[in-house]
């Protein structure tokens, strides 16, 4: 069945096994809706993200604070036990692909593309909205917008959809800026 959704890496390889328990789960929507929670849980806490990244902690502690984390959000058992697994294998740190990954499957079996954003500051609903709308546009098909925040960018977007990347981030352009001064020296 893996074959019927083509993605690589390890996340990829995580991501289709939940795919395939949520989809004989009839649970497609629902785990999107709780892996999507997670990610904007991971945008809003530098805390959780320090978990998920650190090795420092060993996979009980991961366990017992992601656990009260995904408590607290009200995630289903499958999503849980999917992260659960991810912390026993000590994967956590490549949460954030899976999420993406996942997403990217799940759109592919709707016939949409999917589109990862970066932004420095989260994008409210309006904004998203445009820029659906914007990307519908470009690229003649519904599009699903994978967010994440990007402190580093400290301003605009980078957006990339399939092989294209379109970059507007203010880091991008200061760096062009400071490329093209050191040229005309």
């Amino acid at each position: 069945m893996s074959s019927d959704h083509p993605v690589s890496g390890m996340a990829g390889r995580y991501a289709t096994a939940l795919f395939e328990l949520a989809e004989a789960q009839n649970a497609l929507d629902a785990v999107a809706g709780d892996l999507a929670a997670i990610g904007r849980m991971l945008d809003e806490s530098s805390d959780l993200t320090r978990l998920v990244r650190s090795p420092i902690f060993s996979a009980d502690e991961q366990t017992r604070a992601f656990g009260a984390v995904l408590d607290k959000a009200g995630t289903s058992t499958l999503v849980k036990n999917f992260v659960g697994l991810v912390i026993q294998n000590r994967r956590l740190f490549a949460l954030r692909g899976m999420i993406s990954a996942y997403t990217a499957i799940l759109a592919r079996t709707r016939g949409e593309m999917t589109a990862d954003v970066a932004s420095a500051h989260p994008l409210n609903e309006a904004q998203l909205a445009s820029l659906k709308a914007s990307l519908k546009t470009a690229t003649g098909k519904d599009v699903h917008i994978d967010t994440h925040v990007d402190a580093t960018l400290l301003g605009g977007l980078v957006v990339k959809v399939g092989s294209r990347m379109i970059d507007s981030s203010l880091k991008t352009k200061l760096n062009s800026l400071q490329i093209a001064m050191k040229e005309a020296s």
